[in-house]
């Protein structure tokens, strides 16, 4: 039995569609259809009910996931355990966003790259909203985002909280004053795209204070926010992880404001899949990267 075979039988059930596991398997419908009718042959048993527009299991099929699961589980253990890791060949597509990518990501590579050099990483930057659900339909292995992903079948790990400041640059001379969002509300502000949980959370705090939404100019590149800030055109609230060296330099100052900014916390998410255990290996090692990193 070809367990190519069974691996296209559970992405079909999982996807919902021929069309789906031919996408994500890159390959052609009459391909995924010929390797399942395969299948059905050499089990003498009807797997998929073709009568419908929409794939549906027939009794035999709903009896045979669970079995099959447990094989393709059984053989990525086996070679997860046993087999080389410099000799594991494929790649892995990872959904990410701004703030991991300025902050332990290229850690994370490092280390992917050391223990798996034959593995390729096909890494997306995109908002945690858009990452979220290429995520939840599969699109992607794993997702590097503010989370977390709530969805059958996903597995979420907390990769720690982040500390948030604001910061401006020294032209404005607010650093050492202490400042209220009353205060803050009169200069231009930079933050996180629309529809983000910051970008909510800071909407939320002016409320809670009693303030009109002040005027936001938002943005999904947290390399644009710190240029804009850095140039003078606007106090930002970004992670204190990522800004070594404007501070450092003295190119951005932190500012005393109260109330805080909310902190940001990120999660690993993929889907629990028995076929291939590297998604969930490297959740981990994002996790141990990201921990050394975030705030207590």
């Amino acid at each position: 039995m070809n367990l190519r075979f069974v691996e296209t039988f559970l992405w079909i059930v999982r996807l919902g569609s021929f069309s789906a596991a031919a996408e994500k398997l890159n390959t052609t419908q009459a391909s995924i259809s010929n390797r399942i009718a395969t299948l059905e042959r050499e089990l003498g048993v009807q797997l998929f009910d073709r009568d419908t527009r929409t794939v549906k299991l027939t009794p035999v099929g709903q009896q045979a996931v669970a079995k099959a699961e447990d094989i393709v589980k059984a053989v990525s253990e086996f070679r997860e355990a046993i087999a080389d890791p410099t000799s594991l060949k494929g790649s892995v597509s990872i959904g990410t966003i701004d703030s991991i990518v300025h902050s332990f990501l290229p850690r994370l590579v490092e280390r992917v790259q050391e223990r798996y050099p034959g593995i390729a990483i096909d890494l997306n930057v995109d908002t945690s909203l858009n990452v979220a659900r290429e995520i939840i339909e599969r699109k992607i292995d794993l997702a590097l985002i503010m989370g977390p992903a709530l969805d059958h079948g996903l597995v979420n790990i907390d990769l720690g909280t982040y500390r948030c400041v604001w910061v401006a640059s020294p032209k404005y001379g607010l650093a050492g004053k202490p400042l209220t969002l009353a205060d803050i509300a009169s200069y231009p502000l930079l933050a996180f795209s629309k529809g983000s949980v910051p970008h909510h959370g800071l909407l939320q705090q002016f409320r809670e204070a009693g303030l009109e939404a002040p005027t936001i100019s938002n943005s999904n590149s947290l390399a644009t926010i710190m240029r804009l800030a850095k140039d003078g055109l606007g106090i930002a609230p970004l992670p204190r992880v990522i800004l070594g060296d404007y501070v450092d330099t003295g190119a951005l100052e932190i500012l005393d404001v109260t109330p805080v900014f909310h902190p940001l916390t990120f999660h690993a998410v993929y889907a629990d899949h028995p076929d291939s255990l590297l998604p969930s290996i490297i959740a981990q090692m994002a996790a141990e990267v990201s921990l050394c990193m975030a705030d207590a």
